[in-house]
């Protein structure tokens, strides 16, 4: 009785969880146990005989399909007397799923000695002894990755008198081998990723060089421990750009910047600054353009470098109002008789008003061109055209204006307003006009 309970806890052990067997990976399994030998036939008064050794080969084949051999051997009580039991079959087994649980079927065919003590047959089957047909369930639990313990039960059935129809529950060890393991990692060549290169189970055989709990072939920086949202790299830093990526590793940075910071916020970078303190422009280095006027606009874009202006102006300052009136009106043309450089009076009307204009706004300065007409010399034109621009200049000189404020040219016959072929026009051209200077500055 003790000893089918014995049996009994083993069987239950095997049947709560079970591993995988032998597959084409590790296809040679080898099993080692003891049996339970019940006969099932109600003429027979006999008891349940536990022994052992229960010893099976067996290989994988295909698709969950095993075959192997299996010898028992047990001894048990039929009439008073003690009988010897032996058997030895061929097995075909498959198993039921794939995974962690591993219940499987078993069928076969083989031979069943029941013999007594002093019969030497009784050790090993012979070819007398009675022929079965069995079927089978069992389960595995692999208690290492080649070790397992298991469990099954077969019906024996048989028509001949030499032995009986039984059961058999067998309990055991089975170990799994016959893997290819070329790195000797402990993970089989089937299973392992990294085949060639010894590496751990968890990592399906690939190694981790630098314990940062990523395998090698995933890790972008292998030999540097890192963080996984970062392939396996380090980010020193902490900006979250890794450092093989960061072109300045020890400060933390921008993704737009390469991982380098901009402390002037002018878009160019720390490393690549050379005014990093200093908000500067790309094209020069990050440093701030020359602006000589000091007017926010660099020299480079501005047309008026020496005096400030606006930004709407290109750089050049606006003039009052009041002045670009009087010089694009009628008012900026002073007209003169022929061969006259002589101021009319008219004209003098005129530079007293522009005189209190520019009186007003002390920072405008001005441009006088002298112009003539056709009669005469080209070289007596130009001159009377000075002529006529250097009186107008003196007269406003003579009314206050400073000689700083006034700029003359002058362009002899070769700027007509007016066509030259008739008097009107000649006369038009008889004149001086004022224009505003490009470098003109106003201070209101």
């Amino acid at each position: 009785m003790m000893k089918k309970q014995i049996f009994l806890l083993f069987a239950l052990i095997g049947c709560f969880s079970f591993n995988s067997a032998q597959t084409s990976d590790s296809p040679w399994a080898v099993n080692i146990g003891a049996n339970l030998v019940s006969i099932q036939d109600d003429a027979i008064d006999s008891d349940t005989g536990f022994g052992a050794p229960t010893i099976s080969l067996s290989r994988y084949i295909m698709s969950g399909f095993s075959i192997g051999a299996q010898y028992s051997l047990n001894s048990l009580d039929i009439k008073n007397s003690s009988i010897d039991y032996s058997s030895l079959d061929a097995i075909l087994k498959y198993n039921l799923v794939e995974g962690d649980f591993l219940p499987y079927l078993f069928g076969g065919y083989g031979l069943s000695n029941f013999s007594k003590d002093s019969d030497a047959e009784g050790m090993f089957p012979s070819v007398g002894a009675g022929r079965t047909i069995l079927g089978g369930v069992g389960l595995n639990y692999f208690i290492s990755d080649k070790l397992s313990i298991n469990a099954s039960t077969s019906y024996r059935s048989s028509g001949e008198k030499a032995t009986y129809n039984h059961l058999q529950h067998v309990v055991g060890f089975s170990y799994v081998f016959g893997a290819q393991d070329t790195d000797n990692d402990g993970v089989s060549d089937k299973k392992d990723i990294c085949p060639e290169v010894p590496g751990l189970k968890e990592f399906e055989g690939c190694p981790d060089t630098d314990g940062d709990g990523i395998p090698d072939n995933k890790d972008a920086c292998p030999e540097e421990a890192g963080a996984a949202e970062l392939n396996g790299c380090p980010d020193a830093d902490g900006d979250g750009i890794a450092d093989k990526d960061d072109a300045c590793p020890d400060a933390a940075g921008e993704a737009s910047m390469n991982g380098c910071p901009d402390s002037d916020g002018d878009g160019v970078a720390d490393n690549v600054d050379k005014c990093p303190q200093k908000s500067g422009d790309a094209s020069n280095d990050g440093c701030p353009l020359d602006d000589s006027d000091g007017d926010g606009i660099p020299d480079k874009d501005d047309s008026c470098p020496n005096e400030s202006g606006e930004a709407a102006n290109n750089g050049c300052p606006v003039a009052p109002k009041k002045l670009l009136d009087f010089i694009q009106g009628d008012n900026s043309t002073l007209l003169f008789k022929a061969s006259s450089s002589i101021i009319s009076d008219d004209s003098k009307d005129k530079l007293t008003e522009l005189t209190a204009i520019l009186t007003e706004y002390p920072s405008a300065s001005i441009m006088i061109e002298g112009h003539a007409s056709s009669d005469g010399s080209t070289a007596y034109n130009q001159k009377l055209s000075e002529e006529r621009a250097a009186s107008v200049k003196d007269a406003l000189i003579s009314l206050g204006v400073s000689n700083t404020r006034l700029e003359t040219s002058a362009y002899g016959e070769t700027k007509p307003a007016k066509d030259n072929s008739s008097a009107a026009g000649r006369k038009a051209n008889r004149r001086v006009k004022f224009q505003r200077r490009v470098e003109i500055k106003v201070v209101e």
